[in-house]
């Protein structure tokens, strides 16, 4: 069991920025591959950004250019940097760490972003 503690959310304004942070308690972190999705009310669970043990990511192509994703094994730490932040960007935010067939789950943080 892995235990996954997030935090950084919270309100800003259009055009600002947020970073998100999730701390793994579980050793050999460097092991996993790591996600951000978020689910905004009445909408699916959606992949936001990825990142492998090797470093490589992908986004999904509504926050290409805006949102970067990274990871600190060291501190058993993944992060998401989000500028330029959209009021579509609004949805809570979970973490994710996948290996082979295992996955584990933050609890999630409510990014909500509103003028």
């Amino acid at each position: 069991q892995v235990q996954l503690v997030e935090s950084g959310g919270g309100l800003v304004q259009p055009g600002g920025s947020l970073r998100l942070s999730c701390v793994a308690s579980r050793m050999s972190f460097s092991i996993y591959r790591l996600y951000w999705y978020r689910q905004a009310p009445g909408k699916q669970r959606e992949l936001v950004a990825g990142i492998t043990s090797d470093g490589s990511t992908n986004y999904a192509d509504s926050v290409k250019g805006r949102f970067t994703i990274s990871r600190d094994n060291a501190e058993n730490t993944v992060s998401l940097q989000m500028n330029s932040l959209k009021p579509e960007d609004t949805a809570v935010y979970y973490c994710n760490l996948q290996y082979y067939s295992n996955e584990w789950w933050g609890q999630g943080t409510q990014v909500t972003v509103s003028s």
